[in-house]
């Protein structure tokens, strides 16, 4: 099965002294996901987690929503020509009853960013598809010095990035700044489906009374997979996307950004930051 990371030869240089190391740089593969044995995405990510990967990219996709839903997901035999197990490919199977998309050569996603929609459209499809709505879910409500102390712990907890340098990062918090979960992966969005479909096979789907922090920037594709899930609060220590701030506004999630220190900012669902008065004027 492939490894976390890997390690290659590199030339150092430092203050002009040449020298030969080492490096343990993170390993990237390709996943190929099937549904019931047909073809549906491959995404670039970091071996490890990889049904939990792909339950959560079926969560975003609208397909998947309760334990039940999902029969079983395997690795599939003889992914080579010489009939080899290459563990990069999994086959996700739902139960009989979950209604599934309609898969072609010429597949259009509707929610996600490579889908080919944009604007109003991606919004709307996010928004008619949630099984969750934010905007119903149980109040939740958090301090910006709750937020703040989020993410020096998911640095904390980043195990493979202290021998790297190179992974994202996602991590689930209740509402209380516990540490509930932490993934990481090359891509933050895998991160976050690893997070995700770890939820939907423990039966914690939705995550109502959660947290979402992520490393770097907060995308649409982000958002939708926050929304997705039920997550009424997203975090990111980088900045969002003009589209990502506009699907939080449209479906009601908690959108803060560029978290570093006692620093942020709030792009929508200010309602559940308990902001103080003095706060507010101006």
């Amino acid at each position: 099965m492939g490894r976390v990371t890997e390690r290659r030869k590199v030339i150092r240089i430092r203050d002009g002294a040449v020298s030969t190391r080492t490096d343990t740089l993170v390993a990237e593969e390709p996943l190929e996901i099937r549904l019931n044995g047909k073809p549906l995405a491959i995404t670039m990510r970091t071996p490890g987690d990889d049904f939990a990967l792909a339950a959560g990219f079926l969560v975003s996709e609208g397909v998947l929503a309760e334990r039940d839903d999902l029969q079983n997901i395997v690795y599939c035999a003889g992914a080579t020509v010489d009939g080899s197990n290459t563990y990069n490919v999994v086959d996700v199977k739902t139960a009989p009853d979950v209604p599934v998309p309609d898969i072609t050569l010429e597949r259009n996603v509707y929610t996600t960013s490579s889908c080919g929609l944009c604007g109003k459209a991606s919004l709307d499809a996010v928004r008619t598809t949630a099984r969750w709505p934010i905007a119903d879910a149980p109040p939740v409500r958090v301090t910006p010095e709750l937020l703040a102390s989020l993410p020096d712990r998911l640095r904390a907890a980043q195990r493979v990035f202290d021998r790297t340098g190179g992974l994202h990062a996602a991590a689930l918090f209740t509402e209380d700044g516990e540490l509930v979960d932490v993934r990481e992966d090359v891509g933050r969005h895998n991160a976050v489906d690893k997070l995700v479909g770890r939820a939907l096979q423990n039966g914690d789907l939705p995550l109502s009374r959660s947290v979402l922090l992520v490393s770097g920037r907060a995308s649409f594709e982000l958002a939708q997979k926050a929304v997705m899930a039920g997550i009424p609060v997203l975090a990111a220590v980088s900045a969002p996307s003009s589209l990502a701030v506009d699907l939080a506004a449209e479906t009601g999630l908690t959108l803060v950004g560029f978290l570093r220190g006692t620093s942020m900012n709030v792009y929508a669902g200010e309602d559940r930051v308990a902001l103080r008065a003095a706060a507010a004027q101006g």
